[in-house]
């Protein structure tokens, strides 16, 4: 009998251990994270879900945001998932710890390790966050920073035309210059040494973002240091796949697939092969 409990025990591990890395955002800006999975874990399995037919989340009230995050959830869960990643700057900023209080798998938002890798990286500890209007009235980076070092001065700014811009291509040239030396003009005067990029967008800003805000601050990606925080949870709760056969990578949107292929493989860097449209979360 106690060969067979502990035969039991070794393959539900195993079916626990080879299930799926679920990765939501609210359209197609949580694919700067899952690329950094891809890149940081490349043996484990993702499913992501783009809730395309809702974006953006960032003029949302914080309640309309939780109710879609814990819809998005739902989905992720009921697919056998084994680690959730809120891949969304404002679902993170706002309804992470709901969501938390509603599973058993692992949970991370992109917050944290962003503010653990502003606070690790600055110097005379001054801080700039930009990000959608939600994410920075939410004051998340703020606390979460504060936390981590109380001495540390935040400084939030939304920059909410970076996101269109991204979404159609603009990410060099004159008026995605114009824009950002439009935005960052104020926060560049703030004397800060670290610049957060607060929205899962944003990176592919970080060439323009850079030669305007100059070579002394440094660019935290969220994206970035999300994946390797979950590298280092998937070993801290012996969670990490070990398959023999290649991963999986699922995508599911809530609406216009054709338009999150075409924006999506870019943001990737290579081609999404098979993409689910879902009409009800």
């Amino acid at each position: 009998m106690w060969y067979l409990r502990n035969l039991w025990e070794r393959i539900r591990v195993a079916h626990r251990n080879n299930s799926p890395l679920g990765v939501f955002d609210s359209g197609i800006g949580g694919l700067t994270v899952l690329k950094e999975i891809f890149r940081e874990l490349p043996d484990e399995s993702t499913i992501y879900l783009g809730d395309t037919a809702r974006v953006p989340y960032g003029i949302r009230s914080p309640e309309t945001v939780t109710r879609y995050s814990f819809e998005n959830t739902r989905f992720l869960v009921s697919n056998g998932i084994k680690l959730l990643v809120v891949a969304c700057n404002t679902a993170s900023s706002v309804s992470l710890d709901a969501i938390k209080g509603k599973v058993s798998i692992p949970v991370i938002g992109v917050i944290y390790p962003g503010a653990k890798a502003a606070v690790r990286s600055t110097m005379y500890k001054r801080i700039g966050v930009i990000g959608t209007e939600a994410t920075i009235r939410s004051s998340a980076y703020v606390r979460a920073i504060k936390t981590l070092d109380s001495k540390a001065e935040v400084f939030g700014l939304p920059c909410p035309l970076f996101v269109p811009l991204v979404e159609e291509g603009w990410t060099e040239g004159e008026v995605a210059r114009m824009v950002a030396e439009k935005y960052l003009r104020d926060i560049k005067n703030k004397g800060i040494d670290t610049l957060v990029l607060g929205c899962t967008h944003y990176p592919l800003l970080k060439g323009i973002i850079s030669e305007v805000i100059g070579p002394e601050v440094k660019l935290i990606d969220s994206a970035v240091e999300t994946a390797r925080e979950i590298k280092e949870i998937l070993k801290k709760e012996g969670l990490e796949r070990d398959s023999e056969e290649g991963p999986s990578r699922e995508f599911y949107v809530t609406d216009s697939p054709d338009r999150f292929l075409r924006v999506g493989e870019r943001f990737l860097g290579h081609k999404i092969k098979h993409i689910e449209l879902i009409t009800k979360l």
